[in-house]
């Protein structure tokens, strides 16, 4: 009995961390378009059914791209890479950090729908954060001056913050998350990864050799793709939008 109560208590914290974790994505997005200086655009004519349609659409494309993962030949079998961010980052750049959180959130909501979840919710809840840590400053660098040159700063300055906060986010909170809601001992989530990589000893050093470079690469083909299809799709994207986009 004492099992089970220890483990509905820890689910249960676990979702409210998720929840808490969220909001605060959309506080930051939030705060930064205000800061930004945007004059609530979604209240514009004509933009309010026009973005929501388009949100819509973007989540459903990143939702596909999500199913579509694979593996990593340096990092175990349980992490696994997707450019689902792709339609996301093209999103944030269009319509804003706000609207770009609220397409990593129904991404993740149309996969749970569709899919479900392998990982206890961590991954889905990794997933969604490390996403925002690579849109949130590139978008908000974009925000305050709308070029090209500062939309390359953004997805660098994008790439850099997720590479470094997903590793950090990775070691102190999802592998022991992982480990309680799914049953599996520290010891053999690092054992997984030292049967790949002997460097890998500890959580340290899983974190820098698994994760990291995942988290780089992604970052990297996120970023170029994007900068290279995101000024063709702007004319479609923002079509009847009065204000012009520099990319």
């Amino acid at each position: 009995m004492n099992g089970l109560w220890k483990s509905v208590t820890e689910n249960v914290m676990y979702v409210l961390g998720s929840l808490a974790v969220v909001a605060a994505m959309f506080v930051v997005a939030w705060f930064a378009e205000r800061l930004a200086g945007r004059k609530n655009r979604h209240e514009e004519k004509g933009m309010g059914t026009r973005k929501m349609t388009m949100i819509g659409m973007f989540s459903a494309i990143a939702m596909i791209l999500y199913l579509v993962d694979f593996p990593l030949p340096f990092a175990p079998g349980f992490y696994k890479v997707d450019f689902s961010e792709i339609p996301v980052m093209v999103g944030t750049f269009a319509f804003g950090p706000v609207a770009g959180v609220m397409i990593e959130f129904c991404k993740i909501l149309l996969k749970l729908a569709v899919k479900g979840t392998s990982t206890a919710f961590v991954g889905d809840l990794a997933n969604f954060v490390v996403g925002c840590s690579l849109i949130l400053p590139a978008s908000i660098i974009y925000e305050f001056k709308k070029t090209k040159v500062r939309a390359a700063v953004g997805v660098v300055a994008g790439t850099l913050c997720m590479t470094i906060f997903g590793t950090m986010f990775n070691a102190v909170y999802l592998l022991p998350a992982f480990s309680a809601l799914y049953g599996m001992p520290m010891d053999k989530l690092i054992a997984m990864g030292t049967a790949i990589n002997p460097s890998i000893t500890n959580v340290a050093t899983f974190v820098c050799f698994a994760v990291a470079p995942m988290n780089l690469l992604k970052g990297t083909v996120v970023s170029v793709i994007t900068m290279a299809v995101y000024k063709p799709l702007s004319t479609v994207i923002k079509s009847g939008h009065a204000v012009p986009r520099t990319i």
